[in-house]
């Protein structure tokens, strides 16, 4: 028996078959952009839109088969079975192919696996209708059905696992449509309907097949819409949330850029204190790598002691407060470098008060740290020094009456060749200490820079006791000069100074001793050079030390530069010695190699020969010129010196008024005193000798004023008839200053105060 189609409601079918193919091709597309619970959600959606929409098809056109003089009816349980055997199988290929979409051997079993299952939809769906007739397939058509079944379900897992556009998805819609509907109508082909005899008109009611299939034509529509709305709105969604993550990754990228460019070492510390982010500053600061820090704790980079503050204390005030107020720790570098630096951290929290990292910083204070070390030396320094020019200049003051008295003593006692030779022996240690103090006040700065012609053989031999006690026995000190060496022009005392801070320099190089070579001779400027040319004096030191490697040797003369440890050097015995070397008109040469010790060389200007002058030892044996008598008056408060002023002044002939103290010697001048001279000392307290000469010129314009006082370095507005005698001074020095002329140069014309 055969029947006819209505091919309105097989178009119907087919419009079914191509709506559920676009609907799920794009259901497709957000299972591959979701997870989760999300993808899990449109899975099931394209297997409903997929299986229910196949489902749809088939029973629209099922019911557009008509038979004349035939009702059909369906039963309820097997239809459902069909609908869900087409939901389930499309489920799990669907499935599959989401887990493995690039493998050709699973889509081809998803493939067979799905067409079945439609194939096997079809078959329930024939089965659960019900009508007077036997049904008969023809094995021919039932493969057909099957083989187009099976490929249109290939081709649809395999355009689901694509992304394509909306004009792709449309027309594979529209292929895929018509090979489901073309399988449907296949399979039905190869039906055959055989009446019962005597059933043609068997009783019962239906609803009306065009009525049934525009409901579930309906129903399917509908659901399919709702499902393209759905795939609509979170694609929408999907691409907002997508631009909004671009933007932030975006933004974030700046940020992180930003913060690794910064040129401020900055850190972000997880809760346990790791690395997570650095700058690149604080990476350069460090030495290190990125890839080396990451992940590890900030505490690593610690010193012990910076580390156990941090862990103890710093970090639990830091996440109790969520701020940490500048902190200094000592950090290591990759080189082994030790570091100060200054710390400040703060915590960063979201809306919820959940905590997110630590931002903190770092500051490198290690410069600073060796300036203020550098300082509070050099102020230790500097208040030795003063210490030590007063005690000079109180010396200088004893050493004033020692040689005054010995002077006149010697005058004294008999013509007996022992007591002579005790009185010179007294003398020249008296001379000695006055050689001292001239080097306590060169080590205070109270005295002049005074180029002059100075025999460094004998200078050097001269300061002989003074370096062996500096170096200690564990040093020998060897000399090497050649004869005929040419005196340099160079402050006598300063250059002592600096022998003796290079010979300390080479002690301290030398931790178990050695040999310390100091030898000199002349040589020409080097053409080309930095010296001006002309002849010099090349004084070397050499020792046996531990040497300089190249970086260390580039900075050693810089200011404040020392390889000691604290509290044992200030790093400016070298920069003295090279600024006196420059000032002299010469240089410093520093040469050295690790482990082969050290070599220093002073070039100074070579002195231009002078005239032969009378030796001060055959000066000071020549008998005094007679003076004529003057009423001197006599001005110090130190009651020694005072009485032995006076003393040589009236063994010189001269008439001598004394007064302790400046205001007792304007006190005398205002009762009447006319002095010829006023002798006074510089340092006195309350008034001072300058002080004094400034009454004095109210009171008596033109008096002539000699200066006594063991430093140069005077007020600037010394001038006119003022004359300085420096302490301890002789009899015979004192007579030449109040001459005003003679041999020696004891005596000299008053300087201004340097600035």
């Amino acid at each position: 028996m055969t029947g006819h189609h209505d091919f309105a409601l097989v178009a119907l079918s087919i419009a079914i078959a191509v709506a559920a193919s676009f609907t799920a091709l794009d259901l497709a597309g957000r299972l591959r952009a979701s997870a989760g619970w999300s993808r899990r959600v449109w899975l099931a959606a394209a297997a409903l839109a997929m299986g229910g929409g196949i489902w749809s098809m088939h029973f629209v056109a099922m019911l557009a088969f008509n038979m004349p003089g035939m009702i059909a009816g369906y039963d309820a349980a097997l239809t459902l079975v069909s609908l869900l055997v087409a939901v389930v199988v499309t489920g799990i290929a669907f499935a599959v192919m989401n887990y493995a979409p690039g493998s050709p051997v699973r889509l081809g079993g998803a493939g067979v696996f799905m067409g079945l299952g439609v194939v096997a939809m079809h078959y329930i769906g024939m089965a659960a209708m019900k009508m007077p007739a036997d049904l008969h397939y023809d094995p021919r058509w039932v493969a057909a059905s099957v083989a187009i079944a099976v490929g249109a379900a290939t081709a649809a897992l395999w355009l689901a696992a694509r992304n394509s556009e909306l004009r792709q998805r449309a027309v594979a819609a529209l292929v895929m449509g018509a090979a489901v509907s073309g399988m449907h109508y296949a399979a039905m082909q190869g039906a055959t309907f055989i009446a019962r005899p005597g059933q043609m008109h068997a009783a019962g009611r239906s609803v009306g097949q065009v009525a049934l299939a525009l409901s579930v034509s309906s129903a399917a529509f509908l659901i399919l819409f709702l499902a393209l709305v759905a795939a609509m709105f979170d694609r929408r969604f999907a691409l907002l949330a997508e631009r909004e993550a671009v933007a932030l990754r975006k933004s974030e990228e700046r940020f992180r850029s930003l913060y690794r460019g910064t040129p401020l070492p900055l850190h972000s510390l997880d809760r346990d204190g790791r690395i997570e982010q650095v700058s690149n500053t604080w990476l350069r600061l460090l030495g290190y790598g990125a890839e080396e820090v990451i992940g590890r704790p900030l505490i690593n980079f610690m010193t012990e002691s910076s580390a156990r503050q941090m862990r103890q204390t710093d970090w639990p005030e830091l996440i109790a407060r969520d701020a940490l107020d500048p902190r200094e720790y000592r950090i290591v570098t990759k080189d082994g470098v030790f570091l100060d630096v200054v710390a400040a951290a703060t915590v960063e929290r979201d809306d919820e008060g959940r905590f997110l990292h630590v931002l903190g910083g770092l500051t490198n204070i290690t410069e600073r740290k060796r300036a203020e070390d550098a300082l509070r030396q050099a102020q230790k320094i500097e208040a030795i020094g003063q210490l030590t020019g007063g005690i000079a200049h109180d010396f200088n003051n004893l050493l004033a009456v020692v040689i005054g008295n010995l002077e006149l003593l010697k005058k004294r006692v008999p013509d007996d060749p022992r007591v002579t030779r005790l009185l010179a022996s007294a003398q020249e240690g008296a001379q000695r200490g006055a050689a001292l103090t001239q080097r306590l006040l060169a080590f205070a700065r109270r005295q002049d820079l005074r180029p002059e012609p100075v025999d460094v053989p004998a200078l050097v031999r001269g300061m002989s006791d003074l370096l062996q006690r500096s170096l200690g026995p564990m040093v020998l000190v060897e000399t090497r000069f050649p004869l005929g060496l040419p005196h340099a022009l160079v402050d006598a005392h300063q250059l002592e100074l600096a022998l003796l801070n290079l010979a300390v320099n080479a002690r301290d190089a030398m931790p178990n001793g050695g040999a310390l070579a100091i030898a000199a001779i002349e040589t020409a400027a080097p053409a080309g050079g930095e010296l001006a040319p002309g002849r010099y004096l090349k004084l070397t030191l050499a020792d046996q030390g531990e040497g300089m490697d190249a970086d260390t040797l580039a900075r050693a003369m810089e200011p404040f530069f020392t390889t000691k440890g604290v509290g044992k050097g200030t790093g400016l015995g070298l920069s003295m010695v090279q600024g006196l070397a420059a000032q002299s008109g010469g240089r410093l040469v520093l040469a050295s190699t690790p482990g082969q010790g050290t070599t220093a060389e002073l070039w100074l200007p070579a002195a231009e020969p002078a005239a032969p002058r009378i030796a001060r030892a055959d000066a000071d044996a020549l008998p005094l010129k007679p003076v004529m008598e003057r009423l001197v008056l006599v001005v110090d408060d130190d009651p020694l010196v005072l009485a032995n002023t006076a003393t040589q002044l009236e063994d010189l002939g001269h008439r001598v008024v004394q007064a302790g103290s400046a205001r007792e010697a304007l006190a005398r001048i205002g009762e009447g005193l006319e002095p010829d001279i006023v002798v006074t000392d510089q340092l006195m307290p309350l008034m001072t000798g300058m002080q004094l000469v400034d009454e004095l010129r109210a009171l008596r314009p033109g008096l002539p004023v000699l200066l006594v006082s063991g430093f140069s370095d005077l007020p600037a507005e010394a001038a006119g008839d003022i004359r300085l005698l420096r302490k301890p001074f002789t009899q015979r020095q004192l007579a030449e200053a109040m001459a005003g002329s003679g041999p020696g140069a004891a005596v000299i014309p008053f300087r201004k105060k340097r600035d």
